[in-house]
């Protein structure tokens, strides 16, 4: 099938990214977003979240015409052969997926998809929705193939992740429409030299891999991965628990037992816990869904319980090393889950923020990109800082909990300005140590 026109339905991180660069694609794209200070962000040629390179492809993309954001299913649906749904899938209070958005997607699309068009689910879902979808499709009486085709990319890197992918997933019944798919993003990657001369990011390797699996296979591919990396974050944190106790630096131990090419160095970093938008979510999803399946995943749930306990585990520690806090005055740079965005889902930087202010005197806290979107989720008393010289200023321990390179370019002098006691607290264990502690600093790292 020849594709011209697409829809892309929510337009978060997965959806804008994706309309964004297969609009430079030769493609008609309609970004779908209900949201209306999310649709005029996008309409004025921006995103409404921070990812390098974003704007200029978004801005270039309007200009065109070729990208229409719209909040009509009716304007943009009717027009699509292909429909990609990038909605989101929060979690319910027990862990399990919340779906409503996934088949609330489904259900309006199939008022206006013409037949013979293809439905594709990026969004992550639990194994099994798929075949829910295709019920719901049955119902309808139209002939519309339906696919999975999960995201990969991660926050902070999404143009290069989606432009120089590791592999494309694609799973269906429907060879066709699996094909078509597969299609669009060999398109993509013909174009990718010419978006990443737009987008201003670095160029990465031709060697990504377009794997075709059964609709199953491809949705639980996409939480098997995560859950993957989210083990070894966990693992890494539990040997640094260990390190702690036995005198020994969890950086040196993972760069050695990284070394081995059957392992990798990869996510073995240590520190304050993961957090974000997929990584907690999707843990609990999977673990709930094989709950149902009957199938107890407890290596899983061991390394969510070890995940949250982090940000306590970096409080705890400080107050071993420096005894009460109720008098200290403690700054926390970094309230984004990681660097390189201003996503603040699950941060663990905003929970430590939290968590001190039941143990410190006073918390001030900062970050380069995150500030307007953490307000809502960091406790009243924390006193917001507009730099990393004002938050640093009159604070006894500063926490580095994002490691944004703002942040790790500080140096001995400027971290020991104003007080020469000031403790440093790498809760991403990403400072240069040896250095800090030669220039008479009281370095904290964890597992180190």
């Amino acid at each position: 099938m020849k594709t011209h026109t697409i829809s892309i339905l929510g337009a978060g991180y997965v959806g804008l990214t994706t309309a964004a660069l297969l609009a430079h694609c030769g493609y008609r794209v309609f970004a779908v977003e209900p949201n209306p200070d999310r649709l005029k962000s996008i309409k004025e040629g921006k995103s409404f979240f921070y990812e390098q390179g974003l704007d200029a492809v978004i801005k270039i993309a309007i200009d065109s015409g070729n990208l229409i954001a719209t909040d009509s299913y009716e304007e943009s649906v009717t027009n699509s052969e292909v429909v990609f749904s990038c909605v989101g899938t929060p979690d319910n209070p027990d862990g399990s997926s919340n779906l409503s958005y996934v088949y609330g997607a489904v259900e309006e699309s199939l008022k206006y998809m013409p037949d013979n068009s293809i439905y594709i689910q990026k969004s992550t879902v639990p194994v099994g929705t798929g075949r829910n979808v295709e019920e719901i499709i049955k119902k309808s009486g139209k002939n519309i193939s339906y696919v999975s085709n999960p995201e990969f990319l991660r926050e902070s890197t999404a143009l290069f992740d989606t432009l120089y992918f590791d592999r494309v997933v694609v799973g269906g019944d429907n060879k066709d429409s699996v094909d078509t798919v597969l299609d669009i993003y060999k398109n993509l990657e013909s174009n990718r030299d010419k978006i990443t001369k737009i987008s201003n990011i670095e160029q990465g390797q031709d060697d990504g891999k377009y794997i075709s699996t059964s609709l199953n296979s491809a949705e639980l591919t996409k939480v098997t991965a995560n859950a993957f990396l989210a083990l070894k974050i966990s693992f890494a944190n539990s040997i640094a628990v260990l390190a702690d106790k036995v005198g020994a630096d969890v950086n040196e131990v993972m760069d050695a037992v990284g070394s081995d090419k059957r392992i990798g160095r990869a996510f073995l970093n240590a520190g304050r816990g993961y957090g974000g938008g997929c990584f907690p979510k999707d843990v609990s999803g999977l673990i709930s869904s094989a709950d149902q399946f009957g199938i107890d995943l407890t290596i899983m749930k061991a390394a969510q319980d070890l995940n949250t306990s982090m940000p306590k585990y970096v409080i705890d520690k400080l107050e071993s090393t420096v005894g009460n806090l109720s008098t200290k005055r403690v700054c926390v740079l970094g309230l984004a889950f990681k660097a390189g965005t201003s996503d603040v889902r699950k941060s663990p930087g905003i929970k430590l923020a939290n968590l001190l202010v039941k143990n410190a005197g006073t918390v001030k806290a900062f970050d380069p990109k995150a500030m307007d979107e953490a307000k809502e989720h960091l406790s009243s008393e924390i006193k917001l800082s507009k730099s990393i010289p004002e938050a640093i200023n009159d604070s006894d321990i500063v926490i580095i909990a994002t490691e944004w390179k703002e942040f790790l370019s500080i140096n001995a002098s400027e971290f020991m300005k104003g007080n020469k006691d000031r403790v440093i607290v790498d809760a991403v264990n990403s400072l240069d140590d040896i250095t800090l502690k030669k220039a008479g600093i009281k370095y904290i790292g964890i597992g180190r």
